[in-house]
């Protein structure tokens, strides 16, 4: 008898719970409110498509730790994860009428999907082609093009393996990207669940009340519900830094518009391509402004700023998330394999994210994330 291959299962995979995660605390007025500077259509950005994913799979460590009493618990910690950053709940608004379309933490919350795959995570971690089983170990859906204000901009889905192990797949918004990968967010929210794990222990078996893990067959939601648009491209994924003493931390003067520019050359350089013409560029001005537009590399300098006035490559050096693979959602229990990228309806699409964070004496830190089409 032939043996399924795991792209095969894959395509098995069976949500079996979907909920919303709100924060656990209500946002104070004013809200939070990030702007969105679009430099083109709106539409024609692809910015209601674009997502970043995140893959964390961890083997079963101990009796209790399992997808499902993860998942359970995550309602609760994940919710006062948010509190402290409740833009990860809020929702895409457009004005009616003309104004600047934004990000508002309105408390919606985020989706939280709990799924199971016919495979043990053994025979995920090897298999050589894994990018049609990580697609679907995440969850994400298109933002809403006619009404974006009901689209969840995050959804966290944790599936669970044949042999106990299990996933935790993170997708969000292009638009929140910086706040996944500049805020230590992961940490927090991983350092919230292990303590409220802690708490759990000293006390007898508790189940959580958002326990969907049934003996028998679970039952499915329907297909309809919950058809992902998430996709995996064969996109690579690099990432630059650049420290510097500025008194200006964003991305409004020189040089780093042109930083911006030489992340492109110096990609280009490493791994033997030439990108572009056409790049798509999501700046982070501030923490409550983002720039979303196109342009021409050779052409249009526009959004990076002249190329005359500098090489500004030397300063950007090469940087990973390898500490991704030290979030703990259980005990001491680390993710034994770590997956990242951005997804994108356009699977030629060129992506760069330039992301300003400011740190302690007086240096800033700017970060530039490039999706590549291989």
């Amino acid at each position: 008898m032939a043996i399924p291959t795991a792209n095969y299962l894959s395509h098995n995979l069976q949500i079996e719970a979907v909920q919303t995660c709100p924060p656990r605390s209500v946002t104070a007025e004013p809200r939070p409110t990030r702007r969105v500077s679009v430099t083109d259509d709106l539409a024609g950005t692809g910015i209601f498509s674009k997502c970043l994913n995140m893959i964390l799979c961890y083997n079963k460590s101990t009796e209790e730790d399992t997808g499902y009493l993860v998942a359970g618990w995550f309602k609760e910690s994940l919710g006062k994860a948010m509190s402290d950053l409740p833009m990860l709940s809020g929702r895409f608004r457009v004005p009616a009428k003309g104004g600047e379309p934004a990000v508002v933490a309105n408390d919606s919350g985020v989706r939280l999907l709990e799924a199971r795959i016919p495979m043990s995570l053994k025979q995920f971690l090897d298999t050589k082609d894994k990018e049609d089983i990580e697609a679907k170990l995440v969850f994400w859906k298109d933002i809403d093009e006619e009404i974006p204000q009901y689209s969840p901009l995050v959804y966290v889905q944790v599936t669970n393996f044949e042999c106990g192990g299990y996933s935790v797949g993170i997708s969000c918004s292009i638009l929140l990207a910086d706040l996944f990968m500049m805020s230590d967010f992961l940490h927090k929210w991983a350092n919230i669940h292990s303590k409220l794990m802690e708490q759990i222990g000293e006390k007898k078996k508790v189940v959580p009340l958002f326990y969907f893990h049934n003996d028998e067959k679970s039952k499915i939601i329907p297909t309809i519900l919950t058809n992902s648009d998430q996709r995996k491209n064969g996109s690579q994924t690099i990432i630059f830094k650049n420290v510097v003493a500025r008194e200006n931390p964003g991305f409004e003067t020189e040089p780093y518009k042109n930083l911006s520019f030489q992340a492109i050359k110096k990609a280009e350089k490493q791994m033997g391509v030439e990108i572009g013409p056409k790049i798509s560029l999501i700046i982070q001005v501030s923490a409550d402004m983002m720039k979303i537009g196109s342009f021409q590399k050779d052409g249009d300098e526009v959004i990076v700023g002249s190329k005359s006035n500098g090489n500004y490559e030397d300063a950007l050096s090469n940087a990973k998330w390898d500490d991704l693979g030290e979030i703990c959602f259980h005990e001491k229990n680390k993710a034994d394999y770590v997956s990242y990228w951005i997804g994108s309806k356009h699977g030629d699409d060129v992506i760069l994210i330039a992301i300003a964070s400011s740190q302690d004496k007086g240096l800033h830190e700017k970060s530039f994330v490039l999706s590549i089409p291989n």
